[in-house]
């Protein structure tokens, strides 16, 4: 072999080298950017996992623990009942209702499972694993003053406690993984006080967003801000704004809070709001859809507008593995809006006791004292507000398996947040 023939094969070599290094950098490149464009189906991974790693580890329990609406005790939550129920396994039921089209959608629901749990374990190995504080941090209560909020303390002490322990039992063992950036895509910041909240739509958010914007100085009271300029203004920053130095730099050292709800009446009064009055957004994008798919012979107006989806349709759609259209905030599971196992909140306000809590969390947080956390409803304030009696009327309009099924997707939300379920 001549020198010249040595000199060209080792540019052969070198340029096939740099042909497969360009090529694995344009595949890097189109798999992040299909992340990127993909958040929905990224997000239901990450949930399909945690869900996976509870189910593994309450075992016979959980599979005994789907209850019955009709027949629970009303004193019962859904933590305690996971240990004391057992009613029928689901798959059981629908073998009874193989001709009706909601017993397809429940069927296809339990057929994925195993073939969801591939696409997890390829999808986890992509994802960044993140180190968050593995201990609960005392709140600080040194600005409360006197024992006019000992019982509000008291009860927030055992929710911290409650969300703690149950995250512990059932993710201690795992290393969950996750996408930092998309995990507190729902937080807000407030840099003066040093306050994190993460947005759970329908449990008191719109005028949550307002105490912010008076906490950043952008208004001098909650009461002269629209509802326009709350949620289309842009003026507070999330935290995923931030780079990845500034996002941990406030998971560790703000103060961390999250205001839940009982996740039927979160759902009965997302419903109520965007699809029983006029809304030029979800009728067109959600209502045609829905109505396309789940209702029989519909009427060409309705194809048209959107408009009259029922509330049973809703839930088929909810419930339905091919959605016709992707999820929305408004009825997102809050364990996949605000990561509750993932991130150590230091404050959880319950939607229940909103004022309360909120008015004793703004003590926490050195507030002004001229600061009251607002209590009007800016929306339809003539409604009746979305009570517990109010979702009893409407659970009544779905059939057991369909009520069934609705609390099963709901289930982490019930099991974190020591929620007990409805009794229709």
């Amino acid at each position: 072999m001549q020198p010249s023939d040595r000199v060209m094969n080792l540019r052969q070599v070198f340029v096939t080298v740099l042909m497969f290094g360009v090529a694995g950098l344009l595949l890097f490149m189109y798999l992040q950017a299909w992340i990127e464009e993909h958040p929905t189906e990224l997000k239901s991974t990450i949930y399909i996992y945690q869900t996976k790693i509870l189910h593994q580890h309450a075992g016979n329990n959980y599979r005994k623990s789907h209850f019955m609406f009709a027949t629970a005790p009303k004193n019962q939550s859904a933590a305690a009942n996971l240990n004391k129920r057992q009613t029928t396994v689901i798959m059981g039921r629908h073998s009874k209702e193989k001709a009706s089209p909601l017993g397809e959608i429940a069927s296809s629901l339990v057929n994925q499972l195993p073939e969801q749990r591939k696409m997890t374990k390829a999808f986890l190995k992509q994802l960044k694993q993140v180190n968050l504080p593995p201990v609960m941090r005392p709140l600080n209560k040194s600005l409360i003053k006197g024992d006019r909020w000992k019982n509000i303390d008291e009860a927030q002490e055992k929710r911290r406690y409650f969300l703690y322990d149950f995250c512990k039992k059932y993710s201690s063992d795992n290393q969950l993984r996750t996408h930092l950036v998309r995990m507190v895509s729902r937080i807000y910041v407030e840099d003066r006080h040093k306050i994190l909240y993460c947005e759970v739509p329908k449990a008191g958010c719109s005028n949550w967003k307002r105490i912010l914007m008076v906490l950043n100085g952008l208004a001098s009271s909650a009461y002269s801000i629209s509802h326009d300029a709350v949620h289309y203004g842009k003026h507070l920053k999330k935290l995923d704004s931030y780079d990845l130095k500034g996002i941990q730099t406030r998971l560790n050292t703000y103060t961390k809070t999250i205001f839940v709800r009982d996740p039927m009446e979160r759902l009965v009064s997302a419903f109520r709001d965007k699809f029983e009055h006029p809304n030029s957004y979800y009728h067109p994008v959600f209502g045609k859809a829905i109505i396309k798919k789940y209702r029989l012979n519909a009427h060409e107006e309705a194809l048209k507008t959107g408009s009259g989806v029922k509330f049973k349709e809703f839930v088929r759609y909810l419930l339905d593995s091919q959605r016709p259209v992707g999820m929305d905030i408004h009825w997102e599971q809050i364990s996949k809006l605000c990561y509750p196992c993932l991130i150590n909140y230091d404050f959880i306000g319950k939607f229940e006791t909103l004022e309360e809590d909120a008015n004793y969390f703004l003590q926490l947080i050195g507030a002004p004292a001229e600061l009251k956390f607002p209590n009007f409803k800016d929306r339809h304030s003539s409604d009746e507000r979305t009570n517990m009696e109010v979702v009893r009327q409407y659970l009544k309009l779905l059939s057991d398996t369909e009520r069934q099924l609705t609390y099963d997707f709901y289930y982490l939300d019930y099991l974190m947040f020591n929620y007990t379920m409805p009794i229709v």
